[in-house]
């Protein structure tokens, strides 16, 4: 079953309470964050790709050297659901304990 697309409302909402992210084209979340070196953002990359396969829901991702990309959309609902700020949190607070 396709999640539910969130309303603009519930978009400008959500993105309000996460504030490392930026809402892009197509409506669509973006997230970068900077490593001390290649091996600690391919590590990052893979445990966020762990907890997305337990998700069944699969981000946009790019690893370059020590910086990670996350583009967050649901395809099959066009747009941001209730999927892509799990997501996001489950990559705040991951990334929190790895930079702290």
């Amino acid at each position: 079953m396709t999640p539910e697309k969130l309303t603009e409302e519930q978009v400008l909402t959500e993105i309000l309470a996460l504030n490392q992210w930026k809402l892009i084209y197509g409506g669509k979340l973006l997230r970068m964050i900077h490593f001390k070196d290649f091996v600690e953002a391919f590590s990052f990359l893979t445990s966020i790709a762990l907890e997305a396969e337990k998700m069944g829901h699969h981000p946009e991702m790019r690893c370059v050297y020590n910086m990670v990309e996350f583009i967050l959309t649901t395809h099959d609902a066009g747009g941001l659901t209730d999927l892509d700020i799990k997501l996001a949190r489950i990559i705040d607070k991951l990334s929190e304990k790895v930079l702290a």
